[in-house]
Parts: C-alpha cells; structure tokens; sequence
C-alpha cells in the first residue's frame, strides 16, 4: 500500500494518471482534499468519483500521525507527543504569538528525525541518540495534526509560521525535508510561502547551499559558540564539520536583496555568554551581515549547563549591540512543560 501523504505533488499526478489511469486534473482534486482539507480517508473527498475512491482504497492508505499526550503550558505552548506508524514517537510544539488586531497566530516547531545523531551536549534530544529518519508523510503529518487540533482552516487560518527546529538534524535527512519543503510552498497545498519557514541547522555543509538555492525556506544556523574549541565542546559534531569550513560556506549562501543570515545562539550560563565571546560573535555576524537570535538556556534533568543571569544576559546583548550586530532575546515559551528549545525528548511521561 502506498502512503500518499508520502507523495509529492508530481508523484501523485504519477500514481493518478499512470498507476490507476485517470486524468490528472483528478490528482488536483486529491491533492487539494489532502493538504488544503485535511482528509483523513478516501470517502470524505465527495467531489472524486466513486469508483476512483474504490481504487484509492485499494492501493493507498492516509497514514497520519497518532496523539499519545498533550501537554499545554501557561503561555499558551501545546507540546504533541506523536505516535507514528511504526510505534516510534516524536514531538511537535504549537507556540502562540499574538498577531496585529490581537488575534493569537501560532508557530509549529517541527520534527524531522527520531531521535538525533549530532549529541549536543545541552539537548535533550541528542541525549536520546537517534532512530531513524522520519519520512515526508510523518514530517507534514505533523502540520496536518497541528492545523486539526488548532482548528485551523483555509477561512480561519491560525497556524502561521513552521520551524524545522524540533526533534533532528534537518540536513541530516536532506532529502525528506526537501521534499516536505516543496509540498509545504504548494500553492494548491498547504501554501506556506518560504517567508513562514525556518530551516535549522548545526552546521552540516552537505546540502547547505542547495537549500540555498532552492528558495523554498529561510535558513539558521545554530552557532552557540564563536570559536572552534568551545563549539566541540558544547556540539560534538563540530569536530567533523569545522567553523572555519562552515563560515567559508556560508559565505557562499544565496540570499536575496536586504535578507540576512540569522544565528540562533543559546546562552549557557558562566560559559558562552563571556564578552570575549560576544565579541568574536560580533566579527562573525558583521563579516557574514548575519543577525543573532539569543536564547536563554532552558535547564534540563541531569544538565552539567546552568541558565544565565538576566545580568549576563544583557551584558551579551549590550556588547553585540555596541558592535552593529542586531540582535534579539527571543523569549522562551513552554519552559514548565518541557517544550522549549532543547528539551524535546518524546517523553510519554
């Protein structure tokens, strides 16, 4: 059986036209009752003909992603844990944002592997070690879930903006991803232009400037420290891809009139928040034109790392200011529930 939420939109005019022999403009149908109307079985889709219904049912399936738990913070944070097909489970996270007029949008925090092979060392999900790579099915599967549960719709649209920045290494599982990113841009889909989606990575040079020029998502680089002997430190994988080599790649990333690359760099307390650091962050950022998002450390069981001081987040903050860098304390949500940046562990507890 195949699992069509694993097709692409030229793979399903494929399976359409060549496997079951019918006209393609039956595939836009399909498409559309998939990623616009969120079906989750061939007999909703009421405008296709019965028959062709008859043979979807024999030859596919619509395999999506189970609820196990939920979990909802304080500020408004829902973490999903997924069960997938196979049993594995990952986690996803809805993360509220208020848009103009007051009305709350949300950001969904993707995950695209289970588990993690990278190690971070201040990441719960590194700690899990890794699985498997999840499929184009079980990526947007997840946007499927979120949009459902929000009860998002093309006339009440509430999800807003995606993240590849949950469980995973993005390019780790390039080709999935890059699938998931051209049905995600999908005009007659789901329709998330590439300016409501944020690709994350640790740096893995295989695959980054072909994200590039795709043009399918913006792109951030998880830095977390400004030179290479504190970076294998706190990232271990550093050591088989190294900052000069990522910074020369870098320099190299197609980007558009006025965009900027953006460093996503977390702040562990007494450790990576130093001015020294700030500065050579500083030289980085204004070589490259990059902006900086920092985030303050979320604490996690049996962590050696602690969470800076408001103090030393400042000072930080201040000393890239002083130096032209904008940059920006992205306020963590979903601490008290274990959904922030590094604690997704698929814990079912």
């Amino acid at each position: 059986m195949i699992d069509i939420l694993n097709l692409t939109r030229a793979e399903l005019t494929d399976f359409i036209v060549k496997d079951l022999g019918e006209k393609p403009f039956r595939a836009n149908q399909i498409w559309q009752w998939l990623w616009q109307r969120g079906a989750e079985n061939f007999e909703e889709m009421t405008n296709v003909a019965k028959d062709l219904r008859a043979k979807l049912a024999e030859r596919a399936v619509i395999c999506l992603p189970q609820i196990a738990a939920e979990a909802k913070s304080a500020d408004g944070t829902v973490k999903l844990l997924l069960r997938l097909a196979d049993g594995e489970l990952i986690e996803t996270v809805l993360i509220p944002s208020e848009s103009r007029g007051g009305e709350t949008r949300m950001t969904q925090c993707l995950s695209c592997q289970v588990g993690c092979a990278m190690g971070c060392t201040f990441c719960s999900t590194g700690s899990m070690g890794f699985t498997r790579n999840m499929t184009q099915a079980e990526i947007l599967g997840q946007v499927l879930i979120g949009r459902k549960y929000l009860g998002d719709t093309i006339k009440r649209e509430i999800l807003r903006n995606l993240v590849f920045m949950g469980m995973g290494e993005p390019l780790m599982n390039y080709t999935e991803v890059m699938r998931s990113l051209e049905t995600l841009n999908s005009e007659q889909g789901l329709g998330f232009s590439r300016r409501r989606i944020t690709v994350s990575t640790c740096g893995i040079e295989q695959g980054l400037l072909e994200l590039g020029s795709s043009d399918l998502a913006f792109l951030a680089i998880s830095l977390h420290a400004a030179d290479q002997k504190l970076r294998e430190q706190i990232m271990p994988a550093a050591a088989r891809w190294p900052l000069e080599d990522l910074l020369a790649t870098l320099d190299k990333y197609p980007l558009a009139a006025r965009e900027h690359l953006t460093f996503e760099y977390l702040l562990l307390g007494g450790l990576n928040d130093t001015p020294a650091q700030a500065a050579k962050l500083a030289s980085i950022s204004n070589k490259l034109n990059a902006k900086v998002n920092l985030i303050a450390y979320n604490p996690a069981e049996g962590s050696p790392y602690r969470a800076p001081s408001e103090a030393e987040i400042l000072a930080f903050e201040q000393e890239l200011w002083r130096r032209g860098v904008t940059a920006i304390l992205r306020k963590s949500k979903g601490q008290d529930i274990k959904a922030a940046c590094g604690q997704l562990k698929a814990a079912s507890k």
